[in-house]
């Protein structure tokens, strides 16, 4: 009978060490994930001012999809390496009417209202055409801080990004995460100080975590 159940000991032993292996490396996992969870947590749930947030919540957030864009002259640039900073996301046609004009100033004052934390928001454009970009979107392109200027079909996107029922995807400001997940968007007609708020909430709940640049 001894000799039988030491059998089984040995036999079972495989079979946890595997088991074993996995809930480590899922503990792994979670000890550095955990300044990521908190900082959500921190901005989602616990609220200890009694604030809400005024740009709409994406629950789940949607994950940058992983695709191919491309840069004015061509260059291939794939989605994922935009992950490592916050990104203040626009989206429109190459020629660039009033609605984009204002757009791009909005995203130009909403970076520099953040003070020293500006350099953690990275100002993006996604053009939804294969036409030449207008005067002003090459502007600002050149205009420090300049606009990261990228092609992506505008069917594809909608993959990604959607607009607020009734409006249209160009109506929005869209706010992407670090590591890469969109997470957030402001309303069309939006104050400029309540959007800056919710962005401030963001980079001070992601402070330990999230540093300026790629």
């Amino acid at each position: 009978m001894t000799v039988y159940d030491l059998a089984g000991a040995a036999g079972d032993a495989p079979t946890r060490r595997p088991t074993l292996g996995r809930v480590k490396m899922l503990l792994v996992l979670l000890v550095c994930a955990s300044p990521v969870i908190a900082s959500y947590l921190t901005y989602f749930l616990i609220k200890p001012d009694g604030r809400t947030n005024y740009g709409s919540l994406i629950v789940p957030t949607r994950s940058i999809p992983t695709v191919d864009l491309h840069r004015l002259d061509g260059q291939v640039v794939p989605a994922p390496a935009l992950k490592g900073q916050w990104l203040l996301v626009a989206v429109g046609p190459a020629a660039c009417d009033g609605a984009c004009e204002k757009r791009l100033f909005a995203q130009r004052q909403l970076r520099e209202m953040l003070g020293r934390e500006r350099e953690r928001l990275e100002k993006l454009w996604f053009v939804t055409d294969d036409a030449k970009p207008s005067p002003t979107l090459l502007a600002a392109l050149l205009a420090p801080p300049e606009v990261t200027l990228l092609r992506y079909p505008r069917q594809a996107l909608t993959q990604w990004l959607t607009p607020e029922p009734g409006q249209q995807l160009e109506d929005h400001l869209y706010l992407v995460d670090p590591m890469g997940e969109w997470m957030m968007r402001f309303p069309v007609e939006f104050d400029p100080a309540k959007v800056k708020r919710d962005i401030d909430r963001l980079l001070r709940a992601a402070s330990s975590w999230d540093r300026a640049g790629r």
